[in-house]
């Protein structure tokens, strides 16, 4: 299974400055906290993702039978899908210590030759958001993923000596999130590459049902399903709403999670039916009240909703598209059909069509 609690969508996260979600898939401290409760500990117990699954079950059995460290392991998907949850898991399937770093946190090659000259043999380095990490250091891993030896480099200039040291053989795991960011000679490098998809709502029911039981929560089956319909595809979200319906529940109600109470605690949290928060209605409103469906700027867009641009584009855009509610298109960000259908408003050729002439962004 896999992942992850927030304020209400309207505070910010100090590290970025961007608003914090209760759909959002990043977790902040608390989140990292509970996950560590709720994460599955082997490949039986993890829910969902069944053919990567099965493929690295095959890989983690014949590296065993033969006795050797697993081949390197690269996760790609959006955050939440459970790529740490599965490098931990496979560093337990292989009875080997884990390394947990991030690639944000490794900007010269120096910081990585320390970590990998520290590993044991048949660790487990877990690098997350690989395709951020500083080029020289990119570059010192191809020769440690495929020699198990690096080339620190002592004093500077004409003088400046190589010396090879020697690494025990590891396993690798890289997850990152833009898998088309990775150059060519880091991804070839991966023995086992597996892209992580978002989870059906009968997947996510699953989720739900094992985070209740193991945080003593009594809940229903149609309450499983309304929070599972709401939490776009990931099971981190879907551990998150859990948690805020639980706090309802208990508030409110006798702490018996049903459709009913369920679908009152998430209208509390401003998540909407089909998993919509504040931030992604606003953007649909702005586009559709003031722009009449589009086209329209992404900087424009972001101003109307008072939020910058970056905001708009990487945290609302990308869950708008794949459910079909906004485009985006050389001229500009547009509305579709279903967009104008979910907030039960009527696109302005069908307004002028029904009563009266109407200008192009609505009376």
């Amino acid at each position: 299974m896999n992942w992850d609690d927030t304020a209400p969508p309207t505070t910010e996260d100090p590290a970025t400055g961007a608003p914090d979600r209760l759909v959002g898939a990043d977790a902040d401290g608390e989140d990292t906290a509970v996950e560590a409760a709720l994460r599955p500990k082997d490949l039986e117990e993890f829910v969902g993702q069944e053919r990567v699954r099965e493929q690295l079950d095959l890989v983690l059995r014949a590296a065993r039978a033969r006795g050797a460290t697993a081949d390197h392991v690269l996760l790609s998907g959006a955050p939440g899908l459970g790529k740490t949850t599965l490098s931990m898991i496979i560093a337990a399937e292989m009875g080997a210590p884990i390394r947990i770093t991030s690639g944000p946190a490794i900007q010269h090659a120096g910081d990585l030759a320390a970590i990998l000259s520290s590993l044991q043999e048949g660790e487990v380095l877990f690098l997350d958001e690989i395709h951020r990490m500083s080029r020289p250091a990119e570059e010192m891993l191809y020769m440690a993923m495929e020699d198990f030896r690096v080339d620190v480099i002592v004093g500077k200039g004409p003088g400046a000596t190589a010396i090879p040291l020697e690494l025990p053989p590891f396993t690798l795991v890289g997850a990152t999130t833009r898998a088309g960011l990775l150059p060519p000679p880091l991804r070839d490098r991966f023995g086992f590459t597996a892209h992580m998809e978002f989870y059906a709502p009968a997947e996510l029911q699953r989720v739900i049902h094992r985070s209740a039981g193991l945080l003593d929560v009594d809940i229903e089956p149609e309450g499983a399903a309304e929070i599972a319909g709401r939490s776009r595809g990931t099971p981190r979200i879907a551990n998150r709403l859990l948690r805020r319906v639980r706090d309802y529940a208990q508030v409110k109600a006798d702490g018996v999670i049903t459709r009913e109470i369920a679908s009152q605690a998430l209208g509390v949290y401003e998540v909407d039916a089909r998993g919509l928060d504040r931030l992604d209605r606003a953007v649909l409103t702005a586009l559709l009240k003031l722009f009449g469906g589009g086209p329209v700027g992404l900087s424009t867009l972001a101003v109307a909703v008072g939020e910058e641009r970056e905001t708009v584009e990487e945290v609302a855009e990308p869950f708008l598209v794949r459910e079909g509610l906004l485009a985006r298109t050389p001229r500009g960000r547009i509305a579709t059909p279903a967009a104008w259908e979910h907030l039960g408003l009527v696109p302005p050729q069908q307004q002028a069509g029904a009563g009266g002439q109407q200008g192009l962004f609505g009376a």
